[in-house]
């Protein structure tokens, strides 16, 4: 042997080998595999995965000291791949993923010869009728026969034998090294030929092959029982769900070690290509016929049969490909990865799509497909290229509707509503285990990430590859659950057709989900469906259309489409004559109840089985029923008037000293984003006025605080005066203690309660606070108070009015933005983390899952929305990544976002002042609203709540998301919740609100103990925490900030119960009872 062939030989790792050994040689031809001595393969084209370079080859190292080629493969990258850290980032997946032999292989693959020496040792069996067949298989072996549905007569004429295998082999994704690493379960597939001598041509017909498939099912579990050694748990199962073909399962029977008991092998009985006439078993053939009459077709029948007869075609088919194109098994593993994580499996209860039609899918257009049957993917591609036109051609070209692919053989007629990817070259329907609603899902999440990839602006490999986006509860807006006992799977086809024509507009995709199949011991009857077995039907709606309180339906004129409606609709038809004199059928619903549900129990009553509706358990929005008012933007709409009643009446004074310039809002109120609607309870809603520029303003800060108060007095007197009554207004202070900040306010409050605080904004105060922080001989103290002073401005007359015009226009643009919101505000206030998160924080989080939505697509419902907003919490790495949202309808560019995430990431590493870093387009600078705040550990408990909260609404416990428990705290201050008429309190003159007294409590007792405690406040409760390193026990000194107990030796320590006493005090009436916990 050579020096190269024997380096060729050393270098073969046990990672590039796998048990092809039970290819044969027909199946083996074309593929360049060489069969070791050992049983191991080795092929021409390395089995291991391969890196990929520019050109689609294998990655080499590039040589040193050469920037001119790095530069040139960078290009070259970038073409081929979205961005060059797109390409490291999929090398990183595929390195991850990419299958290697390791213990449960080695396991499996031991497993696997066992099988083929027992299999091959199957006896020939005599012709028997049914009866005796099942007769003897269960004297002999306790083995009963897994007849599909409808079974044969005991009396049939038909005879049923066995003879040895004519092939066995080992196909699907193992032997082809397309089954992604990271698959919990290892699972195989072994198909054993059947002889073409025990199949006549007319057993195509009514179920006779499907029998006969049955007993040889049934004669190889009886060998099997027989042959093989203790250690293995084996029975019966539904191939991928299809009931038509029950398999044969061997797993390991013990579990003592996990890793390499996690495998499992279907022994898959098949027959060859050319047993019955292709053309027989188009789709739209029928080979279903009860009795005289016309036959329907039976195209899920012909193509399971079908799909029998070109096991080993297919195989041949991607032996070919993985040894002709490099990029193949990458685009195979990335496909696995994007379909798993959506929930989609080559099994019909979950789509019908999974690796296997992946691979046959970008197979066929590595081949042909294309106009003339050119090819419509080169073997040069690299697998991203690959994966991303796959994904167009599913996005874009409907299967459902039209045959796609239909070339190198005869085109089949179309079936109405059935999927069809044809491969001409086998007569086959690559497709025929979807559905024309797994279709359109499927079609949806393509188009969703076409659009994703195509967001220059985000980095959309997470949301790709790495993403679970298959939680149904963040998936579908409304469920509902039927007994699967009540409609069989015949009626699912009716059900959705039902579904999709009385919902109309209201929904985009409607998702039936039947009941997993079961797997059952070779001895046990065919198992029937469960009594608590449910067919699961999800609803995605059109926000638009979803409260539409009356459908139109045709006008009286159209004789023949009113009748057609009156017989769908029934009595909830009625012939009606509307304001613009149209008289038209029509379709009136309740408002105040989920008009979804209405539709639906209508309709499942009307059309299905009214037993199913009874039973029938409807989900969806329960979240949403915790919002005060529910989340239409009409309750805000009072104030929204109210607001422009003020600017009018602002406007309309006369022989004012300057001239208004603009008012702007500046409150959640005002943006639609309050928790609770506006009413006479609720705190003023904040305004900023600005009027024209004039030299007659004072250049001096603490005398432009004094003018301010001038102009609000000036204001007040003239409003009160000008109004008649209609409103009442009274000037506030504020920041007594600082001379450079703004102090003072005019609150005006009108008749209906509905109130509005004003502030003067000044634009000199920011150039002379900037003036004054470039002063050298400025104190550090006079230094902090300035930056914070220009903060403060900054904060409060720029970037929350511009927030709020932001925010108001996106809740019109998105109608379940408004909704989300105002949910994870609540969620946060159920966790006493109000005090903590800003509003502008919460609703820039909120917004990220509307303006990058991905993987989904723009959620339709305020639920949806808040628990996408959890599921990105629960995975955002605020520690490496900022949080960046663009809130115009213009593309902006992040980079100074970025940057000046970087440079406080560089000056402050620990994370001890600025822990999330939130920007939008309208404030790069990031830290506006959370400079200080949250610290990190509370960054850290709300990253957990998320998780938390994402898992319990995963296996079906949403309820819990809200709920908090405080045995965490210290000690619970617990506020006391007056009555409606007991809003405004008698004895503080203005009438300040509850809820802005509430607040200024919280304001009061932060200040005063800082350093000491730690206060986490909701809505009507705030808790507390003990600084650790404050309570510890010190030398006691004069001026000590905080209350203490002698503890002996000189030494003192806290008095907690002081504090807390301190506390109740300063509260008053406005604390109820402080409840102290952990034993103090």
């Amino acid at each position: 042997m050579s020096a190269n062939k024997r380096r060729k030989v050393e270098h073969v790792s046990d990672e590039e080998m796998s048990f092809a050994s039970f290819i044969d040689e027909d199946s083996r031809e074309s593929s360049g595999t060489d069969i070791r001595s050992d049983g191991s393969v080795q092929n021409d084209k390395r089995e291991g995965l391969k890196a990929e370079n520019s050109n689609g080859a294998a990655k080499k190292a590039p040589p040193r000291h050469n920037p001119q080629k790095l530069a040139a493969e960078s290009l070259a990258a970038v073409g081929k791949f979205k961005s060059n850290t797109f390409k490291l980032q999929i090398d990183k997946l595929l390195e991850q993923i990419a299958p290697r032999r390791a213990k449960r292989e080695q396991a499996a693959e031991g497993a696997l010869k066992e099988l083929r020496n027992a299999i091959e040792q199957l006896p020939k069996q005599d012709p028997k009728v049914v009866d005796e067949a099942e007769r003897q298989l269960f004297k002999s072996g306790k083995i009963a026969i897994p007849f599909p549905s409808p079974s044969p007569p005991k009396n049939a004429e038909l005879k049923l034998e066995v003879g040895k295998p004519a092939k066995i082999n080992v196909t699907g994704s193992y032997v082809h090294r397309t089954a992604s690493r990271s698959n919990s379960l290892l699972e195989i597939d072994m198909m054993v030929q059947m002889p073409p001598s025990l199949f006549r041509e007319q057993n195509v017909k009514n179920y006779r092959y499907f029998y006969r498939r049955a007993y040889y099912v049934a004669c190889l579990a009886a060998t099997l029982t027989q042959k093989l050694s203790y250690g293995y748990k084996m029975q019966y199962e539904y191939f991928r769900g299809d009931m038509l073909k029950p398999i044969i399962t061997v797993c390991p029977a013990e579990e003592k070690d996990k890793k390499a008991h996690s495998w499992k092998t279907n022994i898959i009985p098949c027959i060859g290509e050319d047993v019955f006439p292709k053309e027989k078993l188009y789709p739209d053939r029928a080979c279903i016929r009860q009795g005289e009459g016309d036959a329907q077709p039976s195209p899920f029948y012909n193509s399971s049969l079908r799909a029998d007869m070109l096991m080993t075609s297919y195989l041949k088919l991607l032996h070919k490909i993985v040894a002709s194109c490099d990029a193949f098994r990458p685009a195979c593993l990335l496909g696995s990865t994007w379909l798993k994580q959506r929930g989609f499996t080559s099994n019909v209860a979950h789509g019908g799509f999974g690796n296997f039609e992946w691979s046959v899918l970008i197979a066929l257009l590595l081949t042909g497909g294309g106009p003339g049957d050119r090819l419509i993917l080169s073997p040069s591609h690299s697998s991203y290229q690959i994966f991303k036109a796959v994904l167009q051609i599913l996005a874009k070209k409907d299967a459902s509707k039209q045959v796609i692919f239909a070339s190198g053989g005869v085109v089949p007629p179309k079936v109405d509503g059935l999927p069809v990817i044809w491969d001409g070259a086998r007569g086959h329907n690559v497709l025929y285990k979807m559905t024309e609603w797994s279709f359109v899902q499927l079609q949806q999440e393509a188009r969703t990430t076409i659009a994703m990839l195509s967001d220059e602006a985000f980095d959309s490999f997470d949301a790709c590859f790495i993403v679970k986006s298959s939680i149904d509860e963040m998936r579908y807006d409304y469920s509902f659950e039927l007994a699967a006992s009540t409609i069989p799977p015949s009626m699912y086809g009716k059900l959705y057709s039902t579904l999709k024509k009385g919902l109309g507009d209201r929904v985009s995709l409607i998702a039936i989900a039947p009941p997993p199949s079961p797997s059952w011991q070779f001895g046990s009857a065919k198992p029937t469906i469960h009594a608590s077995s449910v067919v699961w039907v999800g609803l995605v709606v059109s926000p638009d259309s979803i409260d539409r309180t009356v459908d139109h339906g045709p006008s009286a004129e159209q004789k023949e489409e009113a009748a057609k409606f009156r017989k769908f609709w029934g009595e909830r038809a009625e012939l009606r004559r509307f304001k613009d004199g149209s008289i038209t059928e029509s379709l009136i619903w309740n408002g105040k109840e989920p008009i979804v549900e209405q539709i639906v129990r209508f309709l499942i009553k009307k059309h299905v089985d009214p037993a199913a509706e009874k039973k029938m358990k409807f989900h969806g929005q329960q979240f949403a029923k915790l919002l005060p008012h529910g989340s239409s933007l009409k309750t805000f709409q009072p104030l929204m008037e109210a607001c422009k009643q003020l600017e009018a009446d602002i406007r309309a004074l006369e022989n004012l000293p300057l001239t208004v310039r603009q008012i702007m809002p500046a409150d959640a109120q005002l943006r639609f984003a309050s928790v609770n609607p506006p009413n006479r309870g609720s705190p003023p809603a904040d305004v900023t006025i600005q009027f024209e520029a004039s030299a007659r303003w004072p250049d001096e800060l603490a005398a432009i605080q004094r003018t301010k108060i001038a102009f609000l007095l000036d204001i007040s007197r003239r409003l009160e005066k000008d109004s008649v009554g209609r409103l009442r207004s009274r000037v506030g202070l504020e920041n007594g203690d600082s001379g450079i900040l703004n102090q003072g306010f005019l609150d005006v409050t009108y008749e209906s309660g509905l109130s509005f605080r004003i502030r003067i904004h000044h634009d000199r105060e920011q150039s002379l606070l900037e003036r004054r922080l470039k002063d050298k001989t400025l104190s550090p103290t006079l230094r902090e108070s300035t930056a914070t002073a220009l903060s403060l401005y900054k904060r409060t007359y720029l970037k929350t009015p511009s927030h709020t015009q932001a925010i108001t226009r996106l809740c019109h643009r998105f109608s379940a933005l408004s909704g989300a919101i105002r949910l994870f505000k609540k969620w946060l206030s159920s966790h006493l983390l109000t005090n903590h998160l800003r509003d502008e924080v919460a609703e820039l989080l909120v917004l990220k899952v509307f303006i990058h939505p991905w993987p989904y697509p723009i959620p339709s419902t305020p639920q949806i929305g808040f628990l996408r907003t959890l599921q990105f919490l629960s995975i955002w790495d605020w520690r490496t990544e900022p949080l960046i949202v663009p809130l115009g309808d213009t593309p902006h560019d992040p980079t100074p976002a970025q940057s000046n995430f970087e440079a406080w990431r560089n000056l402050d590493p620990n994370l001890n002042r600025i822990v999330l870093f939130a920007a939008s387009s309208l404030d790069p600078d990031g830290i506006t609203y959370t400079d200080g705040r949250p610290i990190r550990p509370v960054a850290g408990r709300i990253t957990d709540l998320a998780r938390a909260a994402c898992r319990a609404v995963e296996v079906g416990e949403g309820g819990v998301a809200f709920a908090s428990s405080v045995r965490d705290y210290d000690f619970v201050i617990y506020l006391s919740c007056p009555g409606e008429e007991e809003r405004k309190y008698k004895n503080v003159k203005g009438g300040v609100d509850y809820a802005s007294l509430r607040g200024e409590f919280l304001k009061e007792i932060e200040g005063v103990y800082e350093g000491l405690l730690v206060f986490f406040a909701g809505e009507e409760r705030i808790a507390a925490l003990w600084v650790p390193h404050a309570v510890e026990s010190r030398m006691w000194k004069v001026s000590l900030p905080f209350s203490t107990v002698p503890e002996g030796e000189g030494m003192v320590g806290v008095n907690k119960d002081g504090v807390v006493n301190e506390i109740a005090r300063l509260g008053g009436t406005l604390v109820e009872r402080i409840e102290v916990l952990g034993g103090e």
